[in-house]
C-alpha cells in the first residue's frame, strides 16, 4: 500500500469520525427535545384532567343551584309571590347556563387530554384521558339536570301567572 493510499484512507476515516461526532451531537439534541416535549405533554395531560374535573364539579354545583332555585320558585309560586318566583326561575336559568358552559369546558379539557394521550401512549395519559371523559360525562349530566330544573322553575312561574285571580 502506498503512502498516498494511506492518506486517502486516513482522510476517509477522519471524515467518518467527524460525521459520527456530528450524529452523536444531533442525537443528543433530539433526545433532549423529545424529553422536553414528553414532559410538556405530561403536564398538559395532568392540567387538562384537572380542568375537566373542576368543570364537572362546577357543573354539579350549578345543577344544585338550579334545583334550589326551582324549589324556591315553586314555594314562591304557591305563596303567590310572582316576582320572587320569576327571580328564582331566572336564577335557575343562569345556573343551567353555567352548567352547560362547565360541561363545554370539561369537554374541551377532555379533548386536550385525549390528544395528549394519542401523542404519547403512556398508561398515565390513557388513564387521565379516561378520567377526563368521565368528568365530561358528569358535567354533561349535571347540565342536563340544571336545564330540567330551570324549565321546572319557569313552569312554576307560568302556573302562577295563568292562575285565575280571585
Amino acid at each position: 500500500m502506498s503512502i498516498e493510499n494511506e492518506k486517502i484512507i486516513f482522510e476517509k476515516l477522519n471524515h467518518l469520525d467527524n460525521e459520527l461526532c456530528a450524529l452523536r451531537h444531533d442525537f443528543g439534541f433530539v433526545s433532549q427535545k423529545y424529553s422536553e416535549v414528553l414532559h410538556s405533554l405530561n403536564a398538559l395531560t395532568e392540567l387538562s384532567t384537572e380542568a375537566a374535573e373542576r368543570a364537572a364539579a362546577s357543573a354539579s354545583k350549578a345543577s344544585i343551584a338550579a334545583k334550589k332555585s326551582a324549589e324556591t320558585a315553586r314555594i314562591a309560586a304557591n305563596e303567590s309571590m310572582i316576582l320572587a318566583a320569576e327571580e328564582a326561575a331566572e336564577a335557575a336559568a343562569e345556573a343551567a347556563e353555567a352548567a352547560i358552559e362547565a360541561a363545554a369546558a370539561a369537554s374541551a379539557a377532555s379533548a386536550a387530554t385525549a390528544l395528549a394521550a394519542a401523542h404519547q401512549a403512556h398508561e398515565a395519559s390513557l388513564k387521565a384521558s379516561t378520567n377526563s371523559a368521565e368528568a365530561t360525562r358528569q358535567a354533561t349530566e349535571s347540565a342536563a339536570i340544571a336545564v330540567r330544573m330551570s324549565n321546572q322553575a319557569a313552569s312554576y312561574v307560568k302556573q302562577v301567572r295563568d292562575k285565575p285571580k280571585k
